[in-house]
């Protein structure tokens, strides 16, 4: 069925499927309708809500950019999407539109990037988005993190507009094992394992935390991350969110400041993979570092997590809950949240063998949409019955 929809919706309500088409899973208390929009996507990273416009835009890893329609499932391809770097965890990554779209056309990438002699990193760009013509116009890299690393992993990477209207960026410690001190992480001269605060243009902005102390990179607004894979905007505090893989364990879930130190790899967590050595001190034991909002420690069995978004449709039952991906434990997390104080509640979509790449919220119906991550994998839908 090659990327053809197994869901057919009349005039884009949710209850109309194809009969044998759509499932329900039990979750608890509750049902969960969970329906098939399109498949044939080799490695879906992002899903983002094309605004004013209902359709979603996928990005897959190896490079490729198209427009879904979740009514129907019709599958258009964008043209003009930037060379990536597609090795390992490297590729077309996450996406994001700029908040006056589409009077301001832009449309921001992540992406790998290749340097000579085999050597990548994290760049971020931007071209003019036109629907019409299924084009990405005149794109551009707008920042390229320094140094090029030759590693295929950790590059991060999501891409946020914050209220404040800079765009942010999180960026992967490119799989460094020099733990300690000296770590990349704790390297405030480049960008590696830190999240970016850039203005819309691609320029660093005046009032970032490190821009005016000499030889420090002033992209920077928060360091010390291993590798952030999820972030998002408290839709109410606008407070900056993210999901971070730690080592053995040592997920976390981050509320980010300005200038703050989130600890790796210094502290943390997780353990040393195969052991139970701690690789730094626990995060609340330093006070030059930022507690996770919530964590898995070592033997927990961790939480390897991926996108990341506050539910804020219509649905009573998931209202202001945070839905976060899980790769390794292929299922799609559900917490509760009460300022920073956060719950885990059962899993969804537990059982099917589904690596949980994104989660996004339909701004127009209220419906979540995941991406499967997988060399052909589908987009599905999800409602509380």
């Amino acid at each position: 069925m090659n990327r053809r929809a197994i869901l057919a919706a009349s005039g884009g309500a949710l209850a109309a499927t194809v009969a044998g088409c759509a499932d329900v899973l039990e979750a608890g208390d509750n049902d969960l309708a969970v329906e098939a929009v399109a498949d044939g996507f080799a490695h879906p990273w992002s899903l983002t809500v094309l605004p004013d416009d209902g359709r979603l835009l996928v990005t897959e890893r190896e490079g490729r950019l198209s427009v879904l329609d979740p009514n129907d499932g019709d599958v258009e391809a964008v043209e003009g999407a930037p060379e990536v770097y597609a090795e390992g965890q490297g590729g077309l990554l996450d996406a994001a539109f700029h908040p006056g779209f589409p009077d301001e056309p832009w449309l921001y990438l992540t992406y790998a990037t290749a340097g000579g002699d085999g050597e990548s990193t994290t760049a971020l760009g931007r071209g003019e988005l036109d629907l019409e013509a299924g084009s990405l116009e005149g794109f551009e890299e707008l920042y390229a993190v320094e140094p090029f690393v030759d590693s295929d992993g950790h590059f991060g990477s999501r891409v946020v507009f914050s209220e404040d209207g800079a765009v942010y960026v999180t960026v992967g410690d490119r799989q460094s094992k020099a733990f300690g001190p000296d770590h990349v992480a704790q390297d405030r001269t480049t960008g590696l394992g830190s999240t970016l605060r850039l203005e819309p243009d691609g320029s660093v902005p005046e009032d970032n935390p490190f821009v005016d102390e000499d030889g420090l990179e002033g992209a920077i607004f928060s360091y010390g991350h291993r590798n952030a894979q999820g972030m998002t905007v408290h839709p109410e505090t606008g407070a900056l969110w993210q999901s971070e893989h730690g080592e053995e364990d040592g997920d976390e879930i981050n509320v980010v400041e300005a200038g703050a130190n989130y600890g790796w790899p210094v502290a943390g967590y997780g353990c040393r993979y195969g052991t139970d050595d701690p690789i730094g001190e626990e995060s609340h034991e330093r006070d030059d570092v930022v507690d996770p909002v919530y964590h898995w420690e070592c033997g927990s069995g961790g939480f390897p997590p991926a996108g990341i978004t506050f539910y804020d449709g219509d649905s009573e039952e998931w209202a202001g809950d945070l839905f976060v991906g899980n790769l390794a434990g292929e299922y799609l997390g559900r917490f509760t949240v009460d300022g920073t104080d956060v719950e885990e509640h059962e899993p969804l979509l537990e059982g099917r063998g589904w690596r949980v790449r994104d989660v996004e919220v339909h701004s127009g119906t209220g419906a979540l949409y995941v991406a499967v991550d997988g060399a052909d994998a589908p987009v599905v839908r999800l409602t509380p019955e």
